[in-house]
């Protein structure tokens, strides 16, 4: 399975992401950041100093599983929150022209990820149903 149409239209309207990362020990490290997301794979990074971030050093430690969230609060009255959240796995560093210009970032493969409440619903009486994708990687 894919994004849905919907999921796609929500990734591309947010400007930012949290992603976690591993750091030594297993210690998670979470950091936001702007993203791209060309239908597949999300990719974040770029910039001369790219390189010296925990994120970079993280996943060319062979420390490759990641998380991202993409969300947003639309209201507090009435409470509305949607979002996305993803979990995959960072290729090694590439260099790439992106989002933010040319620099070194990391792809990212979704391999799991849950929506909810794309629409901005109001939540109701019962919290937001969640839509839960396994994802496989693109031939």
């Amino acid at each position: 399975m894919t994004f849905t149409d919907d999921e796609i239209d929500y990734l591309r309207s947010q400007p930012l992401a949290r992603l976690a990362t591993l750091g030594e020990g297993d210690q998670p490290d979470v950091m936001p950041l702007a993203f791209e997301f060309d239908g597949s794979h999300f990719w974040v990074g770029g910039g001369a100093t790219v390189l010296a971030t925990r994120k970079m050093r993280n996943a060319a430690a062979g420390r490759r599983k990641v998380a991202l969230v993409i969300d947003d609060l639309v209201s507090f009255e009435p409470f509305i929150v949607r979002g996305i959240r993803v979990y995959g796995h960072a290729e090694p560093p590439v260099e790439r022209v992106g989002l933010v210009g040319p620099g070194h970032y990391l792809k990212i493969t979704p391999t799991v990820s849950w929506s909810w409440n794309l629409a901005g619903e109001p939540v109701g009486d019962s919290w937001y149903e969640t839509r839960r994708t396994e994802h496989q990687e693109p031939s």
